[in-house]
């Protein structure tokens, strides 16, 4: 199939027709699918139906022989870090355990920076005239919203395919009103691709003009794997510390795409240091987490291979959703230069990169058809994608028939957007 933009305005036309007939087609089927958010799909969470069976009416002892009923314990049980340490390559005391949402956890480190500073501040941060972090484009819309929400100015940083342009995030870095950088280094949401060595050794190494720069490590994604060899990351931690910036790194992670969305574990890890700020802070926020469901996770997911191996069945469920959407695009799209699409290896989202300026027409044919997408411009800071390009879809969710069905809708609106769109240039360019 030849590019649209080379084809003749007769040849044009006939593709415009036929796009045109397989969409009308394809919303005469009078659809409602759903593919705009990353949720595990009711098959993904009945993996975890076990857990609901635990825990007897004795046991609630940890093997420190705390009950695990009453208040205290704020760090979390000594066998659920070490169970997930697994996630985020840090020592079990470098690790403290909240309830089921890493957002709740992002965002209370963001508003106590803000109220407090962080080990390295010499003022609270919202006692600094400017402060802004580095986004990674496209990223994730709550990261954006969480800056949005507090003032912060945000500062768009584009994607390589192997993390962050760090030529520009060096260089903005090096203004002292940048205060960090959000990261989903793995599996990136809504991209997925993984940090490469290099990047990941830059952002641990690289010079800050502000000393208590932070990465917000958001690895969402660590044990999501799509193929059955995960990739690799390199340790943040011990990078940062390597590099003579131990406190760098505010790691988050949690169990919600894990076992059960609404009642995971989340995950903070970091330096002594960051750890100590963290817990101090924490104390007034709470008595304790919810140490049962701590237990219940780790009588259930058990170690690191039981937790490999659940992970196996959630890709067993997922990969075949992906490879579905892809073929969708392939067979429609492939060399017609309406879009290019990513292949990864993980996570829980395919992005499209469809011909600039018809991505919120794509998503207004698939409304129209009965599929619901994530809105356009939802990967940049404000909600704005300057190019109106990207598309985030999520297949996790519904079932692997209705993702084949929704996957073909949205190739063919993709195509229709296009051709629709290199009319209007041609019939602009001859008035």
């Amino acid at each position: 199939m030849s590019l649209i933009a080379d084809r003749n305005d007769a040849d044009l036309a006939v593709l415009h027709r036929q796009a045109r007939d397989a969409y009308e087609s394809f919303k005469a089927r009078g659809l409602k699918l759903d593919m705009t958010r990353g949720k595990p799909s009711p098959e993904q969470l009945d993996l975890a139906a076990g857990m609901l069976g635990l825990q007897g009416n004795a046991d609630y002892v940890t093997q420190a022989g705390e009950d695990a009923r009453n208040y205290g314990g704020q760090q979390g049980i000594a066998e659920a870090r070490t169970l997930l340490a697994h996630l985020v390559d840090a020592p079990a005391d470098q690790i403290v355990i909240g309830d089921n949402s890493s957002l709740a956890l992002m965002h209370d480190t963001i508003v106590w920076a803000l109220l407090k500073g962080v080990p390295g501040s010499e003022r609270p941060w919202s006692r600094e005239a400017d402060i802004a972090f580095l986004c990674p484009v496209p990223g994730y819309d709550r990261h954006f919203a969480l800056c949005e929400a507090y003032g912060i100015r945000m500062i768009p940083v584009p994607m390589t395919g192997h993390g962050p342009d760090m030529d520009v995030v060096e260089a903005e870095a090096a203004d002292p009103a940048v205060k960090g950088i959000w990261c989903v280094p793995k599996y990136a949401n809504p991209s997925g691709e993984t940090y490469s060595d290099e990047t990941v050794r830059r952002l641990a190494a690289m010079k800050t003009g502000a000393p208590d720069f932070r990465l917000f490590w958001d690895n969402a994604y660590a044990v999501h794997h799509l193929t059955p060899e995960p990739v690799a990351l390199p340790d943040i931690l011990a990078l940062t510390a390597e590099a003579g910036h131990p406190d760098r790194a505010f790691i988050f992670a949690s169990t919600s795409k894990i076992t059960l969305a609404g009642a995971g574990l989340a995950v903070f890890a970091g330096s002594p240091e960051n750890v100590r700020w963290y817990l101090a802070r924490a104390s007034k926020r709470t008595i304790g987490p919810d140490k049962l469901n701590q237990l219940r996770h780790v009588r259930f997911l058990r170690d690191g291979a039981g937790l490999a191996a659940h992970m196996d069945a959630h890709r067993a469920l997922l990969a075949p959703k992906f490879a579905a959407v892809e073929a969708a695009l392939d067979r429609t799209l492939a060399g017609t230069g309406a879009a290019r699409w990513t292949r990864p290896q993980g996570g829980y989202f395919i992005t499209v990169e469809a011909r600039p300026g018809t991505a919120t027409e794509v998503v207004r044919l698939a409304r129209e058809a009965g599929i619901a997408l994530t809105p356009a411009g939802a990967t940049s800071p404000h909600g704005r994608d300057p190019q109106d390009s990207v598309l985030r879809l999520a297949p996790s969710y519904p079932r692997l028939d209705e993702v084949t069905s929704a996957a073909e809708g949205i190739a063919a609106c993709i195509l229709l957007a296009a051709v629709e769109a290199e009319m209007r240039v041609r019939a602009n360019t001859d008035s």
